[in-house]
């Protein structure tokens, strides 16, 4: 279903026309014969879409896997959808790709955009990635089963903040977790952030009362002990200093797995011969031992999957998304 929206007309409009002016402009100079790539990253350095896309350029550039080198660059904005509008534009760009995931499909519903992740060239799925339930070092809550408890008795207490755009995993992880565990979402207070960097200030600040968002965004304050994770959404716990001692959900009591994804795309209107010897480059770079290292490393889980297989897969987050935002009257 793309797409039904509500009458935030005037919002929408101007978060969009400034996306589309930032990405204007964006035609990529290489000449025919070139092999150097370009990898957009929808957010800030550091944050969750960086971290995968720069390890999967490392290890294609290691393993001279394109045979030439990539330019990595971050174009911030509207929770994604400024990179993703810049992908559209370069349209038949055969030399640039991007990476993203759950949260982008959710800020093209937030900010108004006229398209879906699959109106792109969707190459590959290359990760599943927990969500962890994050608190200041000083916080009063020293467990998830004392976060739950406050949320239940005065859901307009807790100030939850999230490194996505309503309809991206660090919205969608709160409103899951709060309908299963009794409290109505359309009582959360949600706060979006750009990605982890802004986030962790947040809850460095005491702005919110509780951070949801990918754990490896957060390794060093929760290391140092800055930061606290109380739970992590996935099916088994995740190592690190900071974080192994934190319970899944499901070890604390509470019916939820919840997973992140992300992935990498094409512009649309690139040849399939184009598009197939990307997806191979891709399944060459998953099969390499870095990448298997780097999957450890990061705590990611490995989801691989390709081509009209993922272009499934993406219709069906797309209509996940829509129904979670339709449900709590955001749509």
């Amino acid at each position: 279903m793309r797409r039904r929206r509500t009458t935030r007309a005037i919002a929408t409009a101007v978060a969009l026309g400034s996306a589309l002016v930032l990405a204007t402009g964006c035609g990529v100079t290489r000449g025919d014969e070139s092999r150097d790539l370009t990898m957009l990253i929808p957010n800030s350095p550091g944050g969750g879409y960086d971290q995968t896309g720069r390890a999967a350029v490392a290890v294609m550039e290691n393993g001279d896997i394109t045979g030439g080198s990539f330019e990595v660059t971050n174009v911030i904005g509207a929770g994604g959808s400024v990179a993703m509008t810049r992908l559209m534009n370069a349209e038949g760009d055969e030399r640039t790709l991007m990476t993203a995931g759950l949260g982008v499909v959710g800020s093209l519903y937030s900010f108004g955009a006229p398209y879906s992740m699959d109106d792109a060239t969707p190459l590959a799925q290359l990760i599943e990635d927990q969500e962890g339930v994050l608190v200041p070092a000083d916080s009063p809550y020293e467990t998830i089963d004392d976060l739950v408890q406050a949320w239940q008795d005065d859901p307009a207490s807790i100030v939850v903040g999230g490194g996505s755009s309503p309809g991206g995993p660090d919205h969608l992880f709160p409103m899951q977790l709060a309908s299963t565990v009794g409290v109505d979402p359309r009582d959360v207070r949600y706060v979006p952030y750009d990605g982890g960097g802004p986030l962790t200030s947040a809850l460095l600040g005491n702005k919110i009362d509780v951070g949801f968002s990918g754990v490896g965004e957060f390794e060093g304050q929760l290391s140092s002990g800055e930061l606290r994770l109380l739970a992590v959404s996935g099916e088994e716990r995740l190592k690190g200093e900071g974080i192994s001692d934190a319970p899944t959900l499901t070890e604390a009591g509470i019916d939820l797995v919840f997973t992140n994804w992300r992935g990498v795309w094409a512009p649309p209107g690139i040849s399939d011969e184009r598009r197939d010897e990307l997806i191979g480059m891709l399944e060459e770079m998953h099969e390499t031992p870095e990448w298997q290292q780097a999957l450890e490393d990061n705590g990611w889980i490995d989801e691989f999957k390709t081509g009209d297989e993922f272009t499934q897969f993406l219709r069906e987050q797309d209509e996940r998304v829509a129904t979670t935002l339709e449900e709590l009257d955001l749509l």
